[in-house]
């Protein structure tokens, strides 16, 4: 316990570091990053505070957990400005899923220095660093899936109904996380059914039972989440699934920014995925048809387990490219590393019981598997090694890697290459920095609270690096359609306006005004236009309000 209590603090120190170099050296953020610091400061800190604010096109958990350190923004708008509320997130859950891998080799009770191997080569790993450093939602995610699997692979020896209680709620907490949970929380559910529904042969009495209150058990937590955010969405927005229907929505951002489904083929899509897996399991193509054909020979059930938690997400991911419906970013396929490492593990035969609370009625006796243990550690550490720097190296291709390969400045710098590549990269790096600048100049004005009406399609930025948030109207506000309508009537001094194209078309400013960016619209006279630094960010233009 004072191991892992001393490697959790480790891991998220350093996690903690390479965050706040990011954030405050190059100033390198994820626009959903920054996003959801948005929404947690409209919670806090607009002119209509309240928990609704939080948005519902995500799932909460990330937001919720940044609340605490965003209300600090009040003394320190750095902690918004800077993204350091989301690095405060995310770095302690990838600690906790660094304690979860090394907890599931512990388990497996395979040697020590193989515990220590592959806990280092995730923790390592150059997308796990990342995605610990940057904020974003992959970080709670991946613990809480390393959790559910470390969990659901105990139950399969302890038959202990907490394990499966614990699974359950690791599994909730997923899909509050990211909506990619549900496909691994289907999956695992019918694991556990059937692996029950085995178990109690020889009680066929009870055997309907015991399965149906086993599947209710691990199914239960999610289907209670799923219920309550879906119906208080439906009550508060009239949209039940914001995430396919709302203007602000996955489905619209992808129709805005050229893609609606048929722009790639399955066949293309499928490929793709695949690609995407390999570079951050590369010795998945080894580990699987090994692991499996022992687990064979071995009876060993914990390989099912480990592929129903990780790979439902991973085949879920795959599907949504096939279909066109989701982006290709190589985060989506993060559970490759997790399952990587742990099939690493399980090539080494089990040896030890695992402790249980109340073990079950169905508890399995670990027989110690025969055959050597040295060869097969020896030859999953050969297999995974090299990973870290397959992956590494493979974040910098742009086709592969579009929202990390700017990291290739970072870490290796050139001042003096000017290609197009390496400019694209300076300016995904310089992303929201004209933002933070015109938050600045805006607060220089000192102009007082309802001056600025702006949409946060694009003005997320901007609020969360402004030092007096009030000043801006927002759509979380439910007056905003209000002012909106009449902005000069509402003592509106100006209005921030982006592009009606692409995603600005969305804009809020844009759908009532479809002319106020290039005209005015009758209602505002140019005052400012702000060119971008970043890429793939809009021209802004400030407004003055006519009275």
């Amino acid at each position: 316990m004072r191991t892992a209590r001393w490697l959790f603090a480790l891991a998220t120190v350093g996690y903690l570091a390479a965050g706040l170099y990011l954030a405050i050296e190059p100033h390198y953020i994820l626009g959903d990053s920054l996003s959801r610091v948005s929404a947690a400061r409209s919670v806090l800190f607009s002119r209509d505070p309240h928990l609704a604010a939080i948005g519902f096109i995500f799932t909460p958990l990330t937001t919720v957990i940044q609340l605490p350190v965003v209300l600090l923004s009040h003394w320190w708008p750095v902690l918004t400005a800077w993204n350091i509320s989301g690095v405060l997130m995310s770095a302690p859950f990838m600690a906790g899923a660094v304690i979860q891998i090394r907890g599931i080799c512990l388990d497996r009770g395979v040697p020590i220095w193989l515990v220590w191997v592959l806990t280092a080569l995730f923790a390592l790993n150059p997308m796990v660093i990342f995605y610990a450093a940057n904020g974003m939602s992959e970080a709670p995610f991946v613990f809480l899936l390393c959790w559910t699997a470390r969990r659901l692979i105990r139950w399969l020896h302890t038959d202990d109904v907490h394990d499966l209680c614990v699974a359950g709620i690791a599994l909730a907490l997923a899909y509050l996380t990211r909506y990619d949970a549900l496909p691994a929380a289907a999956g695992v559910t019918v694991f556990v059914a059937v692996v029950t529904w085995l178990r109690a042969r020889d009680r066929r009495r009870d055997r309907v039972t015991d399965t149906a209150m086993d599947a209710l058990l691990v199914a239960a937590p999610t289907g209670v989440v799923f219920v309550v955010w879906t119906v208080t969405s439906w009550l508060i927005t009239g949209e039940p699934f914001q995430q396919f229907t709302s203007n602000y929505g996955n489905t619209s951002i992808i129709e805005q920014s050229g893609g609606d489904g048929s722009t790639i083929g399955p066949l293309y899509g499928l490929v793709f995925s695949i690609s995407e897996i390999m570079v951050l399991g590369p010795a998945l193509p080894i580990l699987i048809p090994i692991a499996l054909a022992l687990a064979w020979q071995r009876r060993d059930p914990e390989v099912l387990a480990t592929g129903v938690v990780f790979g439902a997400v991973l085949v879920f991911a795959t599907r949504n490219y096939m279909t066109g419906t989701t982006f290709p970013f190589l985060r989506f396929y993060m559970s490759a590393i997790p399952l990587m490492i742990v099939l690493a593990c399980q090539l080494v035969p089990v040896r030890g019981e695992v402790p249980a609370r109340r073990p079950g009625r169905h508890r399995r006796p670990r027989v110690t598997a025969p055959g050597a243990r040295l060869a097969p550690a020896v030859f999953a550490t050969a297999v995974v090694l090299v990973t870290p720097v397959i992956t590494g190296a493979l974040m910098m291709s742009p086709t592969l890697s579009v929202q990390q390969y700017a990291l290739q400045e970072i870490v290796f710098p050139d001042p003096d290459d000017t290609s197009a590549t390496r400019s694209e990269e300076r300016r995904i790096i310089a992303s929201f920095h004209t933002e933070r600048e015109l938050a600045q100049y805006l607060d220089t004005l000192g102009l007082p609270d309802s001056s600025v009406l702006m949409d946060t399609v694009y003005g997320f930025a901007v609020f969360t690096a402004a030092d007096r948030p009030r000043t801006y109207i927002i759509p979380s506000d439910q007056d905003f359609i209000t002012i909106l309508n009449d902005p000069a009537a509402h003592g509106v001094r100006y209005i921030l306006a982006v592009p009606n194209s692409g995603r600005g078309s969305s804009d809020a400013i844009n759908v009532r005004y479809p002319t106020l960016y290039e005209t005015g619209a009758e209602i505002a006279a140019l005052e400012l236009e702000i060119p971008n630094d970043g890429d793939d960010q809009p021209t802004w233009r400030l407004y003055r309000v006519l009275s």
